[in-house]
């Protein structure tokens, strides 16, 4: 006699096509990303769709918390900029070179002023670009002298400033270029020492002010970001992403100075030589 057959389990006494899909050895695994590549359009979408749907409804424990050792997000920070013209040149005689005209008396004055306005502000660079022409040189070393904290920023001298300045329109992606190249992200605050025209033109650019830079005057511009290179990333023609927070420039006595023997007459007929 045959032995009475096995008494059937609950997964056995499902019908044939439900009994094929409950076995997991036997279920159709979730499409691979190359044959999802294969797939039509439509059908693709709906993959992604299911994916992303089941990983964010039900996450998995690994998934809700960050794997070790992995950094969190950088979030923006405040970055400055400062666009510092040089001092007041002297006037150089007919064997100097423009680019070697040193400080004048005023300019040195000026400088002395501007520095001590950026150390009241909290403004102090960690990086700073300048010009290799000797009166932007000059401007620095008396900055350094008198700015708390700046002898320590570093300092690179960059020859092309002084060229790109007098070109239309090219300084503005020059700088940001030059700010990319050596700057890091835990730099955030940079100072460019440079020339006119091109100094007025990148402050106005940057900010979408009319922005006017005299010998010694800084536009302090401010903008969020989670890098320079996140920041000078913005398309050129929508550039504007900086705030300009303030223009600073040396007093006026410093201004006159820069005119040999002014006579300043007041009222009463008094007159001040400076």
């Amino acid at each position: 006699m045959r032995p009475p057959p096995a008494p059937l389990s609950g997964r056995a006494s499902l019908p044939p096509h439900l009994l094929l899909l409950s076995n997991s050895s036997l279920a159709p695994s979730p499409p691979t990303v190359a044959a999802a590549c294969r797939m039509p359009p439509a059908a693709a979408a709906a993959v992604r769709s299911v994916s992303v749907s089941t990983a964010v409804d039900a996450p998995t424990a690994a998934a809700a918390e960050p794997a070790r050792g992995d950094a969190a997000p950088a979030a923006p920070s405040r970055r400055r900029l400062i666009l510092l013209r040089h001092g007041e040149s002297a006037a150089g005689g007919r064997l100097t070179r423009d680019h070697d005209r040193p400080l004048s008396k005023a300019g040195r004055a000026a400088a002395i002023s501007v520095s001590n306005k950026l150390q009241q502000m909290g403004w102090i660079p960690e990086l700073v670009l300048c010009s290799d022409a000797t009166r932007t040189k000059e401007t620095l070393k008396i900055l350094q002298d008198h700015v708390k904290g700046l002898s320590e920023a570093i300092v690179h001298f960059i020859p092309s400033f002084y060229s790109i300045a007098a070109m239309d329109g090219q300084t503005a992606e020059h700088l940001q270029k030059a700010i990319c190249q050596y700057s890091s992200d835990e730099i955030l605050t940079v100072m460019c020492m440079g020339h006119n025209k091109g100094w007025e033109e990148a402050a106005s650019m940057f900010s979408g002010d009319s922005v006017v830079l005299k010998t010694c005057n800084a536009a302090l511009l401010e903008a969020e970001g989670k890098s320079w290179v996140e920041l000078n990333l913005i398309p050129f023609y929508y550039l504007m992403g900086y705030i300009l927070r303030a223009v600073i420039e040396p007093p006026l006595k410093c201004i006159l100075l820069s005119l040999h023997h002014v006579t300043v007459v007041l009222k009463g007929n008094l007159e001040i030589q400076l």
